[in-house]
This record gives C-alpha cells, structure tokens and sequence, in this order.
C-alpha cells in the first residue's frame, strides 16, 4: 500500500487549500458554456450547467468550512488561486486540459470528464507519475514531489484518510474559530446542505458530500441526498434524454432535452489578453471584467473569514458578472474569423482580500436568471 502524503496539520492545510482551488477552478469554464448561449434559448442546457455551477460554490464553501475548522485561512485571492487556462485534470492514467469553451459537444465532454468519477484499480495506483516538472496538474500532491492523483476523487479519498490519520494523534486538529463557520442558514444550493465542521466525523462528511455530487468515486446515478450527480447531469446533455430513479446509467429513460448547438455565441477557446488589439474598447472591458471578477473572489474571502453573512450575497454576485460576459461574448474578435471574445480570467495582481466589490455588490440581492 502506498505511504500517505498526509502527515500532519500543515500537510492537511496545504491538502484543503488545493481542494478550494480545485472546486473554485471549474467554475470559469461552467460560466463561460453558461454564458455563451443565447439569451431565451437552450434552457434545459442552461439550467443544468447554472444549478451545477452553484453546487460548486456549495463545494468550495464545504472545503473552506474544514480548512478553517483545522485552523486554516482561506484565501481565494492568493496568487495562483485562478488556474491559468487550459488548465490539467486526471482521466486515469492520462489526462485532459480544461479550457474556457463556449456551450458546444467538446464543451460537454470536458465537463463529463472533470465529474466522471475515478477509483484507482488499487491503492498503489492512487498516485501517478506527472510526466515532467513545468505540467501543472489541479489535483497534483501538494506533499509529494511530481506525483498527481489517479482521479479528483482518489484525491479527496487522500484528505478524507489524511484527516483520520492526523486527528488521530492531535486532539486539538479541530481548533479552528467556529465563527468562521458558514452554517446551511448562510446558503442555498438547492442540492446539498453546508456542513459546519467541528470535528473529525463532520469533517470527513463535509468532503464526502463533495465526492458524492460529482466528483468522486463512483457512487451511482444519484448521490446519498437523491440529487443526480454532476456527471449524470452532463451526460444527459450528450445522450438527449433526462434521468430518472431507476434508469441504467448509460440509458436514461425521463423527458428529451431540447438542445441547439448553433444558438451559441462562438467564443474563443481560452482566450487571453494578448488576443486582444493593445488599448482597444474591447481590452479594456476583459480588464474590467478581470478586476470585478477579482472582487467577487475578495467578497467570497471575507465570507469564508468571520463574515459568512454575505455569501449568498457573494452568490448572487456571481451572476450578477453577467453584464461583463454579455459585452464579451456578444462582440466578434477583430480578425477573428468569426470567433468571439470572452472573459480570461487573468486575475490583476492587485486584487487582494480587501478589494472592493464591483459596482452593484452592496445593493440589495436581485432575483438572478
């Protein structure tokens, strides 16, 4: 059996700190599909991708509750946090890259694989060679050198078996400020419920709903709360039908889904800054859209560090970067060849835990579609 790469509070805290950036970094790609489609079309495609979305801050919120329940800081700011897209994801002994598509089959695809669940064929095989030291793989170890993890849920199954191991021999593992803790009060998935962590038994639920919905080992068409799990609900997409209690995983049995692959704006595979024309109006609105989107992320740090209050605020803000997708997608790249722009979320340096929100953020929360 392969040694853990767990072996105390730092290691677990630089394991959790990983895990928020991974649930954070699939959320570009959900917004930017999300985004690209038509305004009053493809709405089956539209509500699975923005419900799944919001399960995903549910995510991040649940590894920030056990990161700060260990004493940790969560910190969505911090250099790095944002993936530099396309960014590496493990398929087994291989991988694929996760880019900012517009709504498209590849786009379902990519979506498929990130929540395809993934056991190892044995405990030894968890961990994977990367294949050189410039590939930056979400789900490398943070503890063990150019090793990456056989799927996103082995690597959950490292922290859920970390935190045992650990608390195991610290009675004091779990001594974070309870008031750090955001409560199911503080926000609304609509699949799922927070978990406030206070110890181990918690702790290891909090993650395990994570796996669960999505990304984790292979625990059936439904989770344990009944909802269909992420990857049931993309392929759905693919196959053209919805689930329903009882279906074959592969064969699925509900309504059709109504889906049209060209009411979709063409944007960009990964679009970067240097795509754009040096000084132009259209530079200067993927800045803007940069800097709003850095505050979003200082609004969620405030959440995750004593201020839990306004999270379902900092959900609402999510959408509300909505004005800034429009003006993005909705415009033809110069030279493009028909191609549109999008959103690069290249994080400004300077946008730290004490940024302001963008314009709108201390408004009272708005009904979001």
């Amino acid at each position: 059996m392969i040694a853990s790469t767990i072996e105390n509070r730092d290691d677990l805290l630089v394991y959790l700190n990983a895990a928020m950036a991974l649930e954070h970094a699939t959320i570009p790609p959900y917004l930017t599909a999300y985004y690209s489609l038509h305004s009053s079309t493809n709405s089956d495609a539209a509500h699975i991708i923005r419900v799944t979305a919001v399960e995903e801050m549910l995510h991040l919120t649940l590894a920030a509750n056990v990161l700060n329940a260990i004493g940790g800081t969560p910190d969505l700011t911090r250099p790095g946090f944002v993936p530099s897209y396309p960014a590496r994801l493990p398929d087994g002994e291989d991988d694929f890259t996760v880019d900012l598509r517009p709504f498209s089959p590849e786009a379902v695809e990519t979506f498929c694989k990130i929540e395809r669940p993934g056991k190892a064929p044995s405990a030894d095989s968890r961990l994977v060679k990367s294949p050189d030291r410039k590939t930056h793989f979400l789900v490398s170890s943070p503890t063990a050198e150019q090793m990456r993890f056989y799927s996103i849920g082995e690597f959950y199954e490292e922290i859920i078996e970390g935190l045992e191991k650990v608390a195991a021999n610290d009675p004091t593992l779990f001594d974070g400020d309870p008031a750090h803790q955001v409560g199911p009060e503080y926000f609304y998935s609509g699949g799922g419920e927070v978990v406030v962590v206070s110890d181990l038994e918690s702790a290891q639920r909090a993650l395990r709903l994570i796996a669960g919905q999505g990304e984790g080992l292979d625990s059936g068409i439904y989770d344990a709360d009944g909802e269909l799990a992420h990857y049931y609900r993309f392929r759905q997409l693919q196959l053209g039908r919805y689930y329903q209690v009882g279906d074959h995983p592969g064969a699925p049995s509900g309504p059709p889904l109504s889906i049209s692959w060209e009411d979709v704006y063409k944007v960009k595979t990964s679009v970067r800054l240097a795509d754009y024309p040096a000084g132009s109006e259209l530079a200067r609105v993927a800045r803007d859209f940069n800097a709003d989107y850095g505050a979003f992320l200082a609004l969620l740090t405030k959440a995750f560090n004593g201020q839990p209050e306004i999270l379902q605020e900092s959900v609402c803000e999510m959408f509300r970067l909505r004005d800034g997708f429009n003006r993005l997608v909705c415009t033809p790249l110069p030279g493009g060849g028909g191609l549109h722009a999008g959103p690069t979320f290249e994080i400004p340096p300077a946008a730290g835990p004490d940024a302001e929100a963008s314009p709108g953020a201390d408004e009272t929360t708005r009904t979001v579609t």
